[in-house]
């Protein structure tokens, strides 16, 4: 009888000892995913107005050279000009952006998040589901969900990086003036 229980013992053991190593594993991997490591910083990019077209070198743009007038805060349904978003990023804007044909839920969700001094729009050709973006910094996320936005967004969304951090989106051109407000 000793005999059986020491074998079920060792059977359940190897059982259970792998699914808990597995487990930990897994445990560990959400808490790698769930921090700020991948945050791509772009540093000392110029503060300058110039109302011509502009090209960036990131998409979307993290700052550099922009428009003299900023966008009003809100939820856009329709690209807007980068031009005029990078001026509110120098106020300390946090732009999310989004693939055009996010599900609604989704597109939803981020409205839920975007903080007052915020804007949020469809961007085209985006390199991720959802890109959070302020002045110099950018993080790729995996939709609406991944929790790396609200981080993100509690780490930077007060201007922490941005050369005019007290100012606002707020009073920049109106929605008809560049894209219409959702």
């Amino acid at each position: 009888m000793l005999g059986v229980v020491g074998a079920v013992l060792v059977i359940a053991l190897a059982v259970l000892v792998p699914l808990a190593v597995s487990a930990s594993r897994e445990d560990e991997q959400v808490a790698v995913d769930s921090t700020l490591d991948a945050v791509e910083v772009f540093e000392d990019l110029p503060t300058t107005h110039d109302d011509g077209e502009i090209s960036y070198d990131q998409s979307p743009p993290v700052g550099g050279p922009h428009s003299s007038a900023w966008l009003d805060c809100g939820a856009y349904d329709a690209p807007v000009p980068e031009e005029n978003v990078v001026h509110d990023l120098e106020h300390g804007t946090v732009w999310i952006t989004y693939e055009p044909g996010l599900d609604q839920d989704e597109v939803d969700a981020l409205t839920e998040v975007l903080p007052q001094n915020g804007i949020l729009s469809p961007y085209d050709d985006l390199r991720a589901p959802v890109v959070v973006t302020v002045w110099e910094r950018q993080l790729e996320l995996t939709g609406a969900d991944d929790p790396r936005l609200e981080m993100f967004i509690r780490e930077f969304g007060a201007g922490e990086t941005a050369p005019e951090p007290m100012a606002s989106c707020a009073g920049g051109l109106s929605p008809d003036s560049g894209g219409t407000n959702a």
